[in-house]
């Protein structure tokens, strides 16, 4: 299988910066994200992950105050915190997310280009069209795009930056010292775009890697999400809560990658999970509910207001939740099912938004090292998927437990690489 890490300082459960064990590293503290990546450097893992957001969530009660009170918030930006890992790794692909609605794409074609040379063609980027009105507020806009305008603008920018980094052929570079010819000027052209959401001319002002381009991934699972990543999709991150819909997922997304004229096999489905790992069972389920007892109560609302770009602060918290179907305007492909599934066990508000602070809707694989690489490896031979994107529910004082004894699993019985076999992230994911 292949394995990516989300890089975190805090943990996905958003109890789980609280517990005793948990490091208080500072966020932005840049050694503490290195000694992270190292250690899955040395487990041989794919790449290395960062999420990002470009606000701090408003959208629970008009104001941050909640947000800032239940959990933890604040991360480094990506571009510079993959830049400067870019020198501090030496083999692991090192990825992170890029809003496709709020930057434009000659800064990311130029600024993901020259980490992709710091890195010997170790980039990948995570290419998201962001999901709340919180954000907006920081880009001059009070109201985030629509779910459709989004994926279209997400769809032309990809579009872009790949033409921008194809302006300048492979050979362009020549430095001919004698003649005074530096680049053939017949091999660097301009791209001379003018869509609906972009008008660039190009070409770029920096030659691409030659090794290895940036690897494309996306996240998400909602049907126009679908539509734009079979098209052009590397690696996906979606969010698969049972083995039955993996598998339903899986086979419908293969069969649009075809229809989209590509190889099914070229796309690396890499679901998250949420690993809680202890030395026996029923040590890593006390671990999960000490880490469930942290839970504050607000923070699963705050989190789901803003996931949802929707204020859950209007409606009682005791009381059913309501459909909301009408009223997502953000991560629709997440939290419909979400929605639907707590309704039918007649789950309220508050119960849903504590059960959604757990994971997040991932799956949580919980028990020693080898229940932990059993449940994985069932996943992969199950679904169909490629693997994972590991996802730890708190960061450790200590080393990772999951790097240390659960990947080491995986490796002794064959479900893991013992070693990297190659130099770049395309190496690794077998594109």
């Amino acid at each position: 299988m292949h394995l990516a890490l989300f890089l975190t300082l805090s943990g996905l459960h958003l109890g789980g910066w609280r517990h005793a064990t948990s490091s208080n590293a500072d966020p932005m503290d840049i050694r503490a994200y290195a000694s992270l990546a190292r250690q899955a450097e040395r487990a041989a893992l794919d790449m290395v992950f960062v999420a990002d957001k470009l606000a701090i969530d408003s959208n629970y009660g008009g104001s941050i105050d909640a947000t800032v009170t239940s959990r933890a918030v604040g991360s480094p930006e990506p571009l510079t915190l993959l830049s400067a890992l870019s020198v501090l790794t030496d083999r692991i692909g090192l990825a992170g997310t890029i809003s496709t609605t709020y930057t434009e794409p000659y800064h990311i074609a130029r600024m993901l280009g020259a980490i992709n040379h710091y890195s010997h063609g170790r980039v990948g980027w995570n290419a998201v069209t962001s999901v709340s009105d919180s954000e907006a507020r920081n880009f001059s806009r009070q109201n985030h795009f629509e779910h459709a305008e989004r994926y279209d603008r997400a769809a032309e920018f990809i579009d872009v930056v790949q033409s921008l980094w194809k302006s300048w052929q492979p050979d362009a570079v020549v430095r001919d010292r004698k003649n005074g010819v530096y680049a053939l000027k017949d091999h660097i052209s301009p791209i001379s775009h003018k869509g609906q959401h972009f008008q660039i001319a190009g070409p770029l002002n920096i030659p691409q890697y030659q090794e290895a381009t940036p690897v494309l991934i996306q996240a998400g699972v909602s049907e126009r999400f679908s539509d734009v990543a079979s098209r052009y999709a590397e690696v996906i991150f979606p969010v698969l809560t049972t083995p039955a819909r993996a598998r339903n997922f899986v086979s419908d997304f293969r069969q649009k990658i075809a229809l989209a004229g590509r190889n099914p096999a070229k796309v690396r489905i890499l679901p998250g999970c949420v690993p809680i790992v202890s030395e026996t069972d029923s040590l890593a389920e006390e671990f999960q509910a000490e880490l469930d007892a942290l839970i504050h109560p607000l923070a699963g609302l705050t989190f789901m207001s803003g996931s949802m770009n929707h204020d859950l602060s209007q409606y009682a918290r005791d009381e059913l939740i309501p459909d909301l179907d009408s009223e997502i305007r953000g991560s629709r492909g997440r939290f419909l099912p979400l929605i639907a599934d707590a309704r039918a066990k007649g789950l309220t508000l508050e119960q849903t938004a504590l059960s959604y602070a757990r994971d997040l809707s991932f799956p949580s694989f919980v028990g020693s090292p080898a229940t932990v690489a059993d449940q994985m490896i069932s996943w992969v031979n199950e679904t169909g998927i490629d693997g994972f994107t590991v996802i730890p529910p708190n960061y450790p004082a200590s080393e990772n437990i999951f790097l240390k004894s659960v990947v080491p699993e995986l490796q002794r019985r064959g479900a893991f690489r013992q070693s990297y076999n190659g130099k770049t992230l395309r190496h690794h994911l077998e594109l």
